[in-house]
């Protein structure tokens, strides 16, 4: 693959979401990963390991049994030679199948070890199932979150997955390759799910201690609170965000509505924003989303209609940008961020796993006998 990342080597051990969504960023780029399929074990969702597994795009697979005699020995053999590895086992797992840190350092002394985890690799809860919403609510940030009525809403499964695991465990492996290089020695990138979590909330607690937030729900600028960063129900069922938080735009949300300055000012007075959020719900419950979308079209008022799935696909500047692709039927975000000089070439679809096996062995330079061994014995599956 071409992109700014072509030329790094990456070992991807297949598991669920935040891993598997590090390695689609480096390949989205050009990494070579190669993905590890545990061999014969079944995957907990039906879609994975598809053409609907987006995650899985742009990789490689190799399918082999990690418990059988010689596997690990296998395995350390591409490790040798490889820039990075990324697993999202819990903690004790790789070293069970003798592939932890230490064996997989002293073959590749410059590897770019990384382990994704929800709760880290220490502390008391390290072997303590989790998932999202259990990693974001220890970090202060999944209470802040929701009206002030109700409990606190669940945000799918962005935040502590992908924001505060995938992402954070693609910029440590990055951070650990550009080590390497540098310093001629390897690392292991403790990536946890809490731990990215808490660092997006970290404007938030400048905030608190500023005494800028308060700790109640949909009482501050940012969290519902304020009348001008909202989402209004309209008229056909659907929604609109406004989020005018500057003065400038906020006096052209009022102009373009029609509303009284003298009513909507002092904006910044929490006291006001109750009476203020029920009379801009009532006039945005007047019409249907589309008319006042079309109202602020090109206006720097910063306010735009909430887009359902297909919508979001089809809006003018998702189009513009080229902001998602088809990749055989599936309609899927493009690779991110955009580079002038390396751009990310297509993504191409997740491939059955095990299907690769032997060419990349081969490639690898596993010798031949070697490979028609493993195939014989059951070790690895696929391809020859």
């Amino acid at each position: 693959m071409s992109g700014a990342l072509s030329g790094l080597r990456i070992i991807e051990m297949v598991g669920l979401g935040p891993a598997p969504f590090a390695a689609m960023m480096l390949a989205d780029h050009g990494a070579e990963v190669i993905r590890i399929h545990a061999k014969g074990q079944k995957p907990d969702f039906p879609l994975l390991n598809g053409r609907f597994d987006v995650l899985g795009r742009n990789r490689h697979s190799l399918s082999i049994d990690l418990r059988a005699e010689g596997a690990a020995d296998l395995l350390l053999d591409l490790v040798a030679q490889a820039d990075g590895l990324i697993e999202g086992f819990r903690p004790g797992v790789m070293e069970r199948l003798g592939l932890g840190p230490d064996p997989c350092l002293i073959r590749n002394p410059v590897l770019a070890y990384g382990r994704m985890t929800g709760w880290g690799q220490g502390g008391p809860m390290a072997q303590q199932a989790g998932h999202d919403m259990n990693y974001l609510g220890l970090t202060g940030g999944l209470h802040a979150i929701g009206p002030a009525d109700r409990p606190p809403v669940v945000p799918l499964n962005y935040v502590a997955d992908f924001g505060g695991g995938g992402m954070l465990l693609a910029f440590g492996m990055l951070s650990a390759v550009l080590s390497a290089r540098q310093t001629g020695r390897g690392q292991v990138i403790d990536a946890a799910m809490v731990d990215g979590a808490s660092l997006l909330t970290s404007m938030f607690w400048g905030f608190r201690a500023g005494g800028a937030w308060s700790d109640r729900r949909e009482a501050n600028l940012l969290d519902g609170g304020a009348y001008f960063y909202a989402t209004y129900a309209c008229a056909d069922g659907r929604f609109l965000a406004v989020a005018c938080v500057e003065k400038r735009f906020h006096d052209i949300l009022l102009d373009r509505l029609g509303l009284d300055p003298a009513i909507f000012s002092h904006m910044r007075d929490p006291s006001v924003w109750p009476d203020r959020r029920a009379r801009l719900a009532a006039l945005l419950a007047t019409r249907p989303r589309d008319h006042w979308a079309d109202m602020f079209v090109g206006s720097d008022a910063c306010v735009s209609p909430v887009l359902d799935w297909d919508e979001a696909a089809a809006h003018p500047q998702a189009v513009a940008r080229e902001a998602f692709v088809t990749v055989d039927g599936v309609v899927q975000p493009a690779p991110a961020p955009r580079l002038s000089v390396t751009p990310a070439p297509m993504p191409q679809a997740a491939v059955t796993p095990g299907s690769q096996s032997g060419s990349i062995l081969r490639e690898w330079g596993v010798a031949s006998d070697r490979i028609a061994a493993a195939l014989d014995s059951g070790m690895i599956g696929g391809a020859p």
